[in-house]
C-alpha cells in the first residue's frame, strides 16, 4: 500500500462525540462536563498544564477508563458497552515506551500483531512494510535495547498501526527527542493522516500542535476553556505580533500596543504591527536592553488562558 502504513480507512460516522462527560475519582473531578466532536480524519489536540484532565479524557476516549456521567460515542459506537469493539479500531501511542527490549524490532510487531489474531505470516508482512514507513527496516533484527530515543519513538507508533486503527490516540508523542527526532515523527504522523487515520494528540509543546492539530482544546482545571484551530485561537486571544521588551518599566510602555503583559525578566507588548510598537518606544526616547518582534504563538494564547503559576 502506499506508503506501507497498510489500508486507507474512513468512517462516515463522528469520531468521537462527547455530551457533558464527567470523571470523578472521588470528590475529585478531573474531567467536569466536557462536550467536544472529532471529526473523521482530523488531527485533534488537547492542551493543558498538568492536572488540566487531558489524560482522563484520553482515556476514557480510549475506554479504558470508565466515563462517570454524561455520554460518549467513540467511532459510531457507545464508549460504555461496546468498548472492546472499539479498542479493536483504536491505535494507541503511550506517552512511555512499551516496548520489549529484549526481541527484535520486528518481533515486537510481529508479536503485537499476534494479540489481534493476525497469522505470523500477515503479522510479519505488516511488520515489513510498517518498519519501512518508521524508517526503521535497516534495524529490523536489532535489539530493541539497542534502539535512540526517537527509534523507540518511531517503532512505539509503528506498533500502533499493526491493527490498521481508525484512529491513532498519542500521549505527548515527542517528549524527550532531539529536533531533528521531533520534526520526523511529526513527518510520519501527518502522513498517518493523510492514510485517512483520525489523530488525537496530547502535548505540551505548543509548536507540535500548531504543526500536528487541524483544531483543539485548551483545558484547566477539568473544563474546556477554549476550543478551535490554531489560527483562530491565535486571532482570538491575541495580537498579530508581540514585542518582548527588556530593560524599561511597565509604566513606560502605556499606550503602546492592544496589551501589556509583564513578566519576571521582560515586558510583553500586543500588537498587530511590531515594529510600529518598537518605533513608538524609541520615540519615547527610552535605553531598554533589547528588543524583540516576534509572531504571536500557541503558547501566548496557551498561558493567557491558563495561567504562568507552575502547576504541580
Amino acid at each position: 500500500m502506499p506508503g506501507g502504513y497498510g489500508r486507507k480507512v474512513t468512517s462516515p460516522a463522528p469520531a468521537v462525540v462527547a455530551r457533558g462527560v464527567t470523571k470523578r475519582f472521588g470528590s475529585l473531578v478531573a474531567v467536569d462536563a466536557m462536550s467536544l466532536r472529532i471529526e473523521p480524519t482530523e488531527s485533534f489536540g488537547f492542551l493543558g498544564p498538568n492536572g488540566a484532565g487531558k489524560t482522563s479524557a484520553m482515556r476514557m476516549i480510549a475506554t479504558i477508563s470508565p466515563v462517570t456521567a454524561g455520554q460518549l460515542e467513540v467511532l459510531g459506537r457507545d464508549a460504555e458497552s461496546d468498548g472492546p469493539s472499539i479498542r479493536a479500531r483504536l491505535g494507541i501511542v503511550p506517552q512511555e515506551d512499551t516496548l520489549d527490549l529484549e526481541l527484535t524490532v520486528r518481533q515486537n510487531l510481529v508479536m503485537y500483531g499476534r494479540y489481534f489474531d493476525l497469522t505470523r505470516s500477515e503479522a510479519g508482512r505488516r511488520a515489513d512494510r510498517l518498519l519501512e514507513f518508521v524508517q526503521l527496516d535497516g534495524r529490523a533484527h536489532d535489539r530493541v535495547d539497542t534502539l535512540s530515543g526517537g527509534m523507540r519513538r518511531r517503532l512505539t507508533i509503528a506498533r500502533a498501526q499493526v491493527n490498521e486503527p481508525e484512529m491513532v490516540l498519542l500521549d505527548e508523542p515527542t517528549t524527550g527527542l532531539d529536533p531533528q527526532a521531533r520534526h520526523l515523527v511529526w513527518e510520519r504522523l501527518y502522513r498517518l493522516k493523510e492514510a485517512g487515520r483520525t489523530l488525537l494528540v496530547t502535548t505540551h509543546y505548543m509548536d507540535e500542535a500548531e504543526q500536528l492539530c487541524d483544531r483543539l482544546v485548551i483545558m484547566d482545571q477539568g473544563r474546556i476553556v477554549e476550543e478551535g484551530s490554531p489560527t483562530e485561537l491565535i486571532r482570538r486571544h491575541s495580537t498579530r505580533e508581540v514585542l518582548e521588551v527588556r530593560g524599561v518599566g511597565d509604566r513606560d510602555l502605556d499606550g503602546i500596543g492592544d496589551r501589556v503583559e509583564v513578566l519576571a525578566d521582560r515586558i510583553l507588548v500586543y500588537a498587530d504591527d511590531g515594529n510600529a510598537a518598537r518605533s513608538a518606544v524609541h520615540a519615547r526616547d527610552l535605553a531598554p536592553r533589547s528588543m524583540l518582534v516576534r509572531r504571536a504563538s500557541l503558547e501566548d494564547v496557551f498561558l493567557h488562558l491558563t495561567g504562568r503559576t507552575l502547576v504541580e
